[in-house]
Order: C-alpha cells, then structure tokens, then sequence
C-alpha cells in the first residue's frame, strides 16, 4: 500500500488510493459472501453536508454508489432532496466507516464494518473535505467515532440537540428500522423536519 507522503493529501490521489485500497481481501474471502474488496468513496472538497453511515451493502457493492437502494430511498426523504441533488458532490459527500461491503457471516447477517478501514483512511478523508457544515451519523459505529463514546442509537438520537450545530445523530435508514422509527414517532417528528430545515439551509448558502 502506498505510504502516506510528508505533504497533505489531494482528494483526487486520496480517493485514488482508497480505490486500490485491497487491506481487507483475505478477511472477506473469508466471509460467506467471499467477495473481493470494492471501494465505494464519494468524497468532496466543496460539500457542505457530509453522510457518515456504516458501511456499504450488497446492493452498493454491486452498483459502486453510495446509499443506491431502499436505504437510500427513506434518507433522501428524510433529507428532503431528490437523487439529483443527492449525488451532486458539490452538495453531498459519503464517508461511511468502511469503504467496502464487509459481507454476511454465516447466518447470512451483516458484518460490522472492519475497523481497519477507518484507522487507515477515516482522518485522512476528513481532512481533504474542508467545506462540510453538518456531519449526519447515521448509526452506532458512525456515532461511536464521532462522539467519542459508545451509547445506543436511540440513546444518541434522542440527544440530537446536544450534538448540534456540527453533528447530527441519525438511526439507519434501513427497512429493517421500520419497527424503531413506528416505536419512536417524536423522530419524524422533531428531528426530520430540524434535519430537513438545516440541509435547505446548507444548500441555499453553498458556493
């Protein structure tokens, strides 16, 4: 793997270097899915909103673009933006704690991402993207770096103001979350609609 140079990082060699990253083939060879690594970075330079999420699923393994599925689906919603403005980079950035899709083990569940993504790449990435405003930290992992301590999810949602103005804790978008955000209504209630105000804000004042 090529060694970090003395001088910072461009986004485009940064990004190229994630793209050949293969640190975790043997580990996911070794999963059922035995599938080879697939970065999936969506980095920018200029983006003033920026999605931290757990790492890429099957769907975006396959496809190479973040949140390209049913996830994706309920976050643009929740976000209040079209797929369009979604995958503007001049709007939104995607830095999930692991760039690659880590598998299923052999229940068939998700993998956690492997942190050895996010020890070689996390702050590098954040530091070629100085536009963003608003980090959204969309599950534990995601919530665990960024906030510096391990809490559950509904524990750190329902502290959302507390994270703010940079920061804003999320729940996974998933489908599988449906049961969570019927058993949570005050979620769409309250924080949607700050989440929404502040994402139309960023957009309407970005270069």
């Amino acid at each position: 793997m090529h060694l970090r140079p003395d001088q910072p990082d461009s986004l485009a060699s940064l990004t190229d270097e994630v793209l050949a990253c293969r640190a975790c083939a043997d580990r996911f060879a070794a999963t059922r899915t035995r599938h080879s690594p697939r970065p999936v970075p969506w980095l920018s330079a200029t983006a003033p909103i920026l999605v931290c999420g757990q790492a890429p699923g099957a769907r975006v393994h396959e496809l190479g673009r973040p949140f390209d599925d049913r996830s994706g689906d309920r976050l643009r919603d929740w976000l209040g933006v079209d797929r369009a403005t979604f995958y503007d980079r001049t709007r939104f950035a995607v830095l999930p704690m692991a760039f690659c899709f880590p598998g299923y083990d052999a229940s068939g569940s998700d993998l956690p991402p492997p942190p050895l993504c996010a020890s070689l790449w996390r702050a590098r990435a954040l530091a070629v993207m100085p536009g963003v405003r608003l980090t959204l930290l969309i599950g534990a992992h995601a919530q665990r770096w960024h906030l510096g301590r391990a809490r559950p999810v509904s524990e750190a949602v329902a502290d959302w103001r507390a994270a703010l103005p940079d920061l804003l804790p999320l729940p996974h978008p998933s489908w599988r979350n449906t049961g969570w955000l019927k058993r949570n209504p005050w979620f769409e209630a309250e924080v949607v609609p700050e989440l929404r105000a502040r994402v139309a804000t960023l957009l309407d004042t970005a270069p």
